[in-house]
């Protein structure tokens, strides 16, 4: 069966009402010891000792109202819905209550237009490499400031390039990252981008309106054929970062050979080789083509 749109039934409850409900350090401590729990359900007398409130009637408010829209209730005790999960996570990830700054950083690689150093920047909760010498951009893309935590500049490169690897893999296949609605892929050659290519892939979600836009190139980084032509060659690509590879960054490597249908080519060259990916409107694959350069 397929569902067109998400029907509103007695058990909905407006965004205020949602948000008014969580607003509470008790309620939001009562989400965070069931988060913490090694093991799910927890029953009533083992959640109230995790959490640090002497009364054990306003501790049973406070879950109660919690219980149906974050908390579950069942036989064996209480666990943690999804929405109560989301909650927690983005705490933790520092969404609502962390507004870091750091300083640029540099990163491995080189500007794939000059060959300059690359720097890192963070701001507004989005992560940019740009060339320190002629100010290409190398990708702009959102990474929450839980990700900064405990991590050297080397780790959080580390962590950004392996966010933005699944991050749009992810979008091209349809699923937004964010909430995992249907994600929609127009591909778009005019207009303005934080990117520094013509070409470009813009997704979007049908359902939360998030977005991304990424070179075309990047959609191909988890694809099977593309790692195991690296691999043939000894190069594991899962260890590069995306702003090392040509071909994920610029879109000269990018030739579009079709607008009705769309029809995509993506050269990925490596050592004496190369790959040719050809996708359909939606950015999927649909042939491949090796062969030795100049050829």
């Amino acid at each position: 069966m397929r569902v067109d749109e998400s029907p509103e039934t007695d058990a909905d409850i407006d965004p205020a009402t949602a948000f008014s409900v969580i607003a509470s350090e008790t309620r939001l401590d009562i989400l965070e010891a069931l988060w913490r729990a090694e093991d799910r359900p927890v029953r009533f007398s083992e959640l109230f000792d995790a959490v640090e409130l002497a009364d054990s009637g306003q501790f049973n408010y406070h879950l109660q109202e919690l219980t149906g829209q974050f908390v579950s209730q069942g036989a064996d005790g209480y666990d943690l819905r999804h929405a109560g999960a989301q909650v927690i996570r983005a705490v933790r990830a520092g969404t609502f209550t962390r507004t870091p700054d750091i300083d640029p950083f540099p990163v491995a690689g080189a500007c794939t237009r000059c060959g300059g150093g690359l720097l890192a920047e963070y701001a507004d909760e989005q992560f940019a490499i740009d060339c320190e010498d002629c100010g290409k951009a190398h990708g702009e893309y959102p990474f929450p400031p839980g990700g900064l935590v405990d991590r050297t500049p080397a780790e959080v490169a580390t962590a950004f390039a392996e966010r933005v690897r699944h991050l749009h893999c992810l979008a091209a296949d349809g699923v937004c990252p964010d909430c995992a609605g249907r994600m929609r892929t127009d591909i778009s050659r005019d207009g303005d981008c934080c990117l520094d290519v013509s070409v470009r892939a813009e997704f979007v979600c049908e359902q939360c309106r998030h977005e991304l836009c990424s070179p075309v190139g990047l959609t191909l980084l988890d694809d099977s054929r593309v790692t195991a032509f690296y691999d043939d060659h000894g190069v594991d690509l899962s260890s590069r970062p995306y702003w090392t590879l040509p071909w994920c960054v610029d879109d000269q490597y990018t030739t579009v050979e079709g607008t009705d249908p769309w029809r995509l080519a993506v050269r990925i060259p490596l050592a004496e080789a190369e790959l040719t990916a050809y996708l359909d409107r939606d950015l999927q694959p649909v042939e491949f083509e090796r062969q030795a350069c100049g050829h």
